[in-house]
């Protein structure tokens, strides 16, 4: 998951999930993701919520907006009554979504192949599978921050280190009962401490919800 970053910049890049990694035998995303019915959803939520954050344009696969379970088959029609199932127009709504965010603020698309337009927060807590990181957008634009917990565990009073001392909001929580979700996360503004973490001077704590992705941006008005 963190790999990418360490060429990341080097060329401009599209973050496929696509093609040859859809067919040929190797199933679906969906059909990849392990645990139960909820876990595999939840996963798959998170991790096109980590891709749709991360630098680099996004390709997504036809099918893949909408969690189909097979593999595609280019003599048939994709599996469209599936949006008869919540799970799956959830994962529908959290595509859209996540377009809509990336449209909306710039700091996720400004620098998407510039260094300047990606910092890591954590990305060694391997024992509680939690990754943060800031996506830059122009010189004193809003800056977004991202945490992805990779565990089926909810996360209380995580301290994320931020950069200022302003007030937090969940811009975008792909645990939501809109995406399928369990509705964990922080519905309120949250006030940066004059806390240190992270190796920044201030920090907010977080519940983090299970298997599942937030984006949160400073409220400065």
């Amino acid at each position: 998951m963190t790999f990418g970053l360490l060429y990341a910049f080097h060329e401009n890049f599209v973050l496929p999930l696509s093609h040859d990694e859809v067919v040929h035998g190797k199933g679906s995303l969906i059909g990849r993701m392990p645990g139960d019915a909820w876990q595999r959803f939840a996963n798959l939520r998170a991790y096109l919520s980590f891709m749709f954050t991360h630098p680099g344009k996004k390709l997504l696969f036809m099918g893949g907006e909408f969690a189909q379970e097979r593999e595609w088959n280019h003599n048939e029609s994709l599996d469209w009554h599936l949006l008869d199932n919540e799970a799956n127009q959830g994962v529908r709504a959290l595509v859209k979504d996540l377009n809509r965010i990336y449209r909306e603020y710039p700091a996720l698309h400004d620098y998407d192949a510039k260094p300047e337009g990606f910092s890591w927060i954590e990305c060694h807590d391997h024992e509680r599978n939690i990754i943060a990181y800031r996506r830059h957008g122009a010189t004193g634009g809003e800056v977004v921050y991202v945490v992805c917990n990779f565990t089926p565990v909810v996360r209380h009073g995580y301290r994320l280190g931020v950069s200022e001392p302003a007030r937090y909001h969940e811009v975008f929580n792909s645990d939501s009962t809109y995406y399928g979700g369990s509705n964990v996360g922080n519905g309120v503004d949250i006030e940066a401490r004059d806390e240190p973490a992270h190796g920044q001077p201030w920090s907010i704590s977080l519940t983090l919800p299970p298997l599942a992705a937030v984006v949160l941006c400073a409220n400065r008005q």
